[in-house]
């Protein structure tokens, strides 16, 4: 098992909590005040859980520029109070950050029972190969 500290605890239960509200936020028709608070507590765990600088060094590589734009952009355009057009920047923005993760986690999905199974379903199977072998989703 892999040990945490306790300030990656708390960062896992941060970005937990942020994930939820955001979710929540959704399902009740973009509330802006949800939206927010997952948008803050998503970051801020984020930062507890890899750290301060690996955090800004991650959102501020050259090459990342675009999809950090975007992200951040919409966290700001939620928190202005227009939380359709500031989630969809945010999902754009996540999307670009965070594609090269998604064929391990594809192919850590893949491996799980039931999970796998599901991925393997006819529909399903074409849309999970793309994003599992692409790393340019632009």
């Amino acid at each position: 098992m892999i040990s945490l500290t306790d300030s990656q605890k708390i960062g896992m239960g941060l970005t937990g909590f942020g994930m939820f509200f955001l979710f929540f936020g959704m399902v009740l028709f973009f509330d802006k005040a949800l939206l927010a608070i997952g948008n803050i507590l998503f970051v801020a765990g984020l930062s507890f859980v890899i750290g301060l600088e690996r955090t800004f060094r991650f959102f501020f590589q050259k090459h990342k520029v675009k999809a950090t734009s975007f992200f951040l952009g919409g966290v700001l355009v939620v928190l202005i109070g227009w939380p359709i057009i500031g989630v969809v920047l945010e999902i754009y923005g996540f999307f670009l950050l965070f594609r090269g993760f998604f064929p391990v986690a594809v192919g850590f999905i893949r491996r799980v029972p039931v999970l796998g199974s599901l991925l393997s379903l006819p529909g399903i199977s074409r849309l999970v190969d793309k994003i599992g072998e692409s790393n340019n989703m632009v």
